[in-house]
């Protein structure tokens, strides 16, 4: 498993190059509150040089485990990207290092909402009932609004609003 994915300009061929393997976890660098990788960054691209631009196409998949917004509970689901584009500037001849690039194209595609349901081994994905307000009382023992009347201000606006009323 390599560190990091090294693209060779000068060994790229005009009509490009596949490259495929797979990335450390250690790549990912999340904060421990985030998701888990739980496996490699596996890749599968074709690299392109158009100009100064080098388009890297493919597919892109890592497990992580996350937590579930409903039950709150882990879970693993793999993050897949079935289409992904990647640009890279091209500043200087030799080797481009597409790791970053390629690490933050599959970020972009985590869950909003992680849940437990769209999991790789789906879970029954119910919200704890303690977490509920169903059993609270009726009564909140909130005051009313006060009324609009009571307000001199608004008693001169409503008096011209039947001022304009009554011709």
């Amino acid at each position: 498993m390599s560190r990091r994915l090294l693209i060779d300009l000068g060994n790229l061929p005009e009509e490009g190059k596949e490259y495929a393997g797979e990335l450390p976890p250690e790549i990912f660098e999340l904060p421990e509150e985030d998701a888990k990788p739980v496996g490699p960054l596996s890749y599968e691209l074709l690299a392109q040089r158009f100009g100064s631009e080098l388009l890297l196409t493919g597919t892109l998949s890592a497990p992580f485990e996350f937590t579930c917004v409903r039950t709150l509970h882990p879970f693993i689901q793999t993050v897949r990207v079935e289409r992904a584009a990647v640009s890279l500037e091209i500043e200087a001849e030799g080797e481009i290092d597409a790791t970053e690039a390629v690490r933050e194209e599959l970020l972009i595609h985590f869950p909003n909402d992680p849940r437990c349901d769209e999991a790789d081994e789906p879970q029954h994905c119910e919200i704890d009932s303690r977490y509920l307000a169903v059993d609270k009382a009726g009564e909140d023992d909130v005051e009313t609004a006060p009324r609009a009347g009571s307000d001199d201000r608004w008693a001169a606006l409503d008096a011209l609003k039947d001022f304009k009323d009554n011709p």
